[in-house]
């Protein structure tokens, strides 16, 4: 089987660190252009099509398109698998180009990316580094004529590295940082294993994700490390059977399902576990967020054994989520059922728990069991738990103590022909 020659790779960028004067960010994947490679491939057959590529609000103009002349091919520099030497590994650190010019006039959807593939391995003790700080801040400085400039960067920024439509897919051990926007991104994947990374980039890198989850499912993510200036984990639409154990989060927003449902589209996530996480200083803990206006459903969630340290908002369903100044109040929505927090425990800023579900399509099924949130005594203005159309049952221990749970249940038509659709 063909393999991914990543030790070829790296020593072809550290080759040219050496021995070319010329700025560094010229040598990332040949003045940064996309890698796209072909490993064994994963079969013909209809897959869902692509997002947008990056994590949120990056939609690219009409006239944009992803030109393959901003990809090479490793095979080109003698990249050649032998069917038996790991040839997978990545012990070096690959640098993505801050010059405006390299990345073309909207610029491009994601900076690594593999396609089509199956039984894929990245691991190693590499680093990949997206320099993003050029991004963030919406410019980058470059040097003219012995001078700093300020030049703008594109309107679109890549994510670092993203699988599309592969089975069987392993990340390992490496380190991804500094993203303009994903870190790590998996797309219509299925059989996913991501084991011992670190995602690192500064609280507030705007819409930074350490992983960004969709139309995938059998994700195993485990023993990782994530700081970023958004989700730690973002789960999506089509993603099912989704496992989540000893991680780290913190800063950032929290590990979240969703936003779903945005403009008026049908979502689907079922079979979500996220058990044994630490979450510091972050926004948000465990959340549920879902646009008014959309469909389908969110069904089978366990957030178990999850401590919290100075979180503003732990526990969280939001179903009118909007990240715009104003949304349009509609009655459709993302039906939820069998949301289960067991064992969450910790420190707030805040509030500890907020469930505001729609007033048509109701939250069914929520499961509270020994919940022991304390608050933080600073500067804030700390406010109790709330509930909105919320029906279920507070178990064992509860700290705070909620009442505002329904034990009732209110008619399901909307909500069972939600779940139905999916």
């Amino acid at each position: 089987m063909v393999g991914i020659c990543f030790k070829i790779l790296v020593s072809f960028v550290l080759f040219f660190l050496i021995f070319l004067n010329d700025d560094i960010s010229r040598v990332a994947g040949s003045d940064g252009k996309r890698l796209k490679k072909k490993h064994k491939s994963s079969g013909k057959g209809s897959l869902p099509l692509p997002s947008d590529g990056g994590c949120k609000g990056s939609y690219p103009p009409p006239a944009y398109r992803d030109r393959s002349e901003n990809a090479f091919d490793v095979l080109n520099f003698g990249a050649v698998g032998d069917g038996v030497t790991d040839d997978t590994k990545l012990e070096g650190t690959i640098v993505a180009p801050t010059k405006r010019e390299v990345w073309g006039r909207y610029g491009m959807l994601q900076w690594i990316q593999f396609s089509k593939l199956r039984g894929i391995t990245v691991s190693g003790q590499g680093v990949i580094d997206g320099r993003g700080a050029a991004w963030w801040g919406g410019s980058s400085y470059q040097q003219i004529t012995g001078q700093f400039s300020k030049v703008a960067m594109p309107s679109i920024k890549p994510t670092a590295l993203r699988f599309y439509g592969s089975f069987n897919v392993m990340v390992t051990g490496i380190t991804i940082q500094n993203s303009p926007q994903c870190h790590l991104k998996f797309d219509a994947c299925t059989g996913v294993i991501v084991s011992n990374i670190n995602v690192l980039s500064p609280g507030d890198s705007l819409n930074t994700d350490g992983i960004h989850l969709q139309n995938s499912k059998d994700v195993l993510v485990q023993h990782s490390n994530f700081a970023c200036g958004d989700d730690c984990v973002s789960i999506q639409t089509g993603c099912s059977n989704v496992y989540l154990h000893d991680i780290n989060c913190g800063p950032g927003h929290g590990i979240s399902i969703g936003g779903l449902g945005r403009d008026n589209t049908k979502a689907c996530v079922s079979n979500v576990t996220v058990r044994n996480v630490v979450i510091r200083n972050t926004m948000h803990g465990v959340r549920i967020k879902t646009w008014q206006g959309g469909s389908g459903s969110v069904q089978g969630v366990l957030f178990s054994n999850v401590q919290v340290f100075e979180v503003q908002f732990p526990i969280v369903i939001d179903q009118f989520y909007c990240d715009r100044r104003t949304c349009k109040n509609q009655t459709a929505a993302v039906a939820l059922e069998g949301i289960t927090y067991e064992n969450i425990r910790g420190t707030y800023t805040i509030k500890p728990m907020h469930f505001a579900c729609s007033d048509s399509v109701p939250c069914m099924g929520v499961v509270l069991n020994n919940i022991q949130l304390h608050p933080i005594q600073e500067a804030f203005h700390m406010y109790d738990a709330d509930c909105w159309h919320a029906y279920g049952v507070s178990l064992a221990t509860c700290i705070p103590p909620i009442s505002c749970l329904q034990a009732e249940k209110p008619s399901k038509g909307h909500i069972q022909s939600n779940i139905e659709s999916c």
